[in-house]
């Protein structure tokens, strides 16, 4: 189930239809109010949420969701007309794992749709990675840090595990966008490196284990 809350009623039904059509359970909601009397009845797969809405506006339902241990690992989706960077850097600072700045083609839509629910429900064989402090269990989509779990959002835990999954490589923007993002995100190579300052500061003294290497990407590896 994809839950989308959007105000404007005439892209609220083309959405809902548009999803549907392509074999997606939908339900679209006009407001803050209608969307956490759904969700505490039932919890979706992803959330598609637009900013500017009436009363409760979608960054504060972003940081409800993400403070609540129920719904903090929550796939979310902004759809806004909001498309400045400062916007979309905001809205990914506060936890949100993809941007899709309106207007947007419905293709477009569906594509990072199907991308971001394979990686959010990803089920590989592989058990997980350890790179000193930091330990990646992928099955449990757990992340521990010097022993203490870490909270993170769908994107950064797919970001750690590339980087992990190639330590010592060097990987540039372009291909952690690509890999990450499942998609070509315009050259914004600005989402991974907020993305990578998140992450680094989550893991506390251990976020040392991604490196920057100057004019290339990052990597990540021991240090020592």
């Amino acid at each position: 189930m994809i839950y989308l809350v959007e105000d404007e009623t005439d892209i609220r039904e083309l959405v809902v239809y548009t999803l549907q059509n392509t074999g997606f359970d939908v339900r679209g909601f006009p407001d803050g109010n209608a969307f956490w009397t759904a969700i505490h009845e039932k919890l979706p797969r992803l959330v598609l949420l637009d900013i500017m809405l009436p009363g409760e506006d979608g960054l504060a339902i972003l940081k409800k969701l993400r403070s609540s241990a129920t719904t903090r690992k929550l796939p979310v989706m902004m759809l806004t007309a909001k498309g400045t960077e400062h916007d979309k850097v905001m809205g990914l600072d506060l936890g949100a794992d993809d941007y899709l700045p309106k207007p947007f083609g419905m293709m477009e839509l569906v594509a990072r749709v199907k991308s971001l629910l394979r990686r959010a429900y990803l089920d590989g064989d592989k058990t997980g990675y350890q790179i000193g402090g930091v330990v990646v269990d992928i099955p449990k989509h757990i992340v521990t840090a010097d022993s203490h779990e870490i909270s993170l959002t769908i994107k950064e835990f797919d970001l750690l595990v590339f980087l992990f999954k190639n330590s010592g490589i060097v990987l540039t923007r372009d291909q952690i966008l690509e890999e990450v993002w499942g998609y070509d995100f315009d050259g914004e190579t600005r989402t991974v490196d907020v993305h990578v300052r998140t992450l680094r500061s989550k893991l506390g003294k251990s976020g040392d284990v991604i490196q920057t290497v100057r004019g290339l990407g990052y990597k990540a590896g021991d240090v020592g």
